[in-house]
């Protein structure tokens, strides 16, 4: 590269995600360009004008050193990315077995893609492998040219401090925050040139204890660009992207959006219909609960006249007189056990006690008088 160009004084901070969506749209007919001097990416649109397309081809071609061609991918390389997930990912056979079909027929990528999308158990597997190989294919892409890197969705930095360090990329001398920013983005290079980067494992030793994952939404830093030639800047390539889902693997489809209103008619799409009719009977007859309540409450005092009796409430009168009738017929429980069930512990009480048990009133009996026994000795 010429040393014309103004020298980064730190290592350039580059949207991972926003490079993922460029290496999947790269194809014959759309290009993207990397500029290695501050690291913006360039969308050849061809929808511009033919002035503003004979610029740019202008620029690049004068400072072809300065940019760099994002790969086109090819059929070969859409296809490993299918067979792989397939293979490492799809446990059940028959959802593997009809994958493997898709990807053996014509337009095999955006069938592949609606079969996912059409069963959310795959989906969210899929997300996550298409995301981690990607990340591995655009990190040996960017060590091919010797790009000192680091992707801001990685980075632990305050929003604002990383705003400073993209204003003072090419200012040697800065203030003390920003030079500590500088050594962390330094060492945080070097772990992209590591053999780690390329071939990631797990860590060993004991798993640390589980905790609530608190999701936060990444908070993403303003674009600062300070030196993008003029015949660039129209074909500027920023998109808004925050997250992997966000990024299709459609060469089709410009967002996810586009691509999931492209399946009108598939199971997913239905059950969502029939949820939201379902929600409307639900809020009708919510609706109709209310007007009932407040009838009742209407109709329940009218002007100083007794209460209006529901047709459903019997009268005072009525309900005593079948509490009493219900009082008189019901058998008592204490007729119904007895006999039955074994008898309490303890002394009986008086007026329960049985005839057996009943204490016996003293007889008045006449005195008996005996003759003595007399013995022979006595004689």
């Amino acid at each position: 590269m010429k040393s014309t160009y103004p020298q980064a004084k730190n290592p350039l901070i580059l949207r991972y995600h926003r490079l993922m969506d460029a290496f999947a749209k790269s194809d014959d007919e759309r290009d993207f360009y990397l500029d290695r001097v501050e690291g913006f990416l360039l969308y050849v649109d061809l929808d511009k004008g033919i002035e503003e397309l004979d610029a740019l081809e202008q620029e690049i071609v004068e400072n072809n050193d300065r940019y760099i061609l994002l790969p086109k991918m090819t059929f070969y390389e859409v296809k490993k990315f299918m067979e792989g997930f397939v293979h490492e990912k799809v446990y059940d056979i028959d959802t593997k077995e009809k994958l493997l079909d898709l990807i053996a027929a014509k337009e095999a990528r955006e069938n592949f893609l609606e079969f996912i999308y059409d069963h959310l158990t795959e989906l969210e597997k899929w997300q996550q492998y298409y995301q981690e190989r990607s990340r591995i294919r655009i990190i040996e892409w960017l060590r091919q040219f010797n790009i000192t890197f680091v992707f801001e969705e990685d980075l632990e930095l305050n929003k604002n401090v990383v705003e400073k360090l993209k204003r003072s990329l090419f200012e040697p001398k800065v203030p003390k925050d920003v030079s500590q920013a500088r050594d962390a983005l330094f060492a945080k290079a070097k772990t992209y040139y590591s053999n780690e980067a390329l071939n990631p494992r797990p860590k060993r030793g004991r798993p640390p204890k589980q905790v609530a994952k608190v999701e936060l939404e990444p908070q993403m830093s303003v674009d600062i660009y300070t030196q993008v030639p003029g015949a660039c800047r129209l074909f500027l390539y920023i998109p808004d992207i925050a997250s992997a889902a966000s990024v299709t693997f459609s060469s089709k489809f410009e967002t996810e959006e586009h691509l999931l209103a492209s399946l009108r008619g598939s199971p997913r799409l239905r059950v969502d219909e029939k949820l939201e009719a379902l929600s409307a009977r639900l809020e009708s007859l919510r609706h109709l609960s209310d007007r009932l309540a407040g009838a009742e409450k209407m109709f329940g005092m009218d002007k100083g006249k007794k209460p209006f009796q529901p047709f459903f409430k019997p009268k005072l009168k009525e309900t005593k007189v079948v509490e009493r009738i219900a009082e008189e017929e019901a058998p008592k429980v204490e007729s119904a056990t007895f006999g039955i069930l074994p008898k309490k512990r303890g002394r009986p009480r008086k007026e329960e006690q049985p005839e057996e048990f009943a204490p016996q009133r003293r007889r008045r009996f006449a005195i008996k008088k005996v003759a003595q026994i007399k013995t022979k000795k006595e004689k």
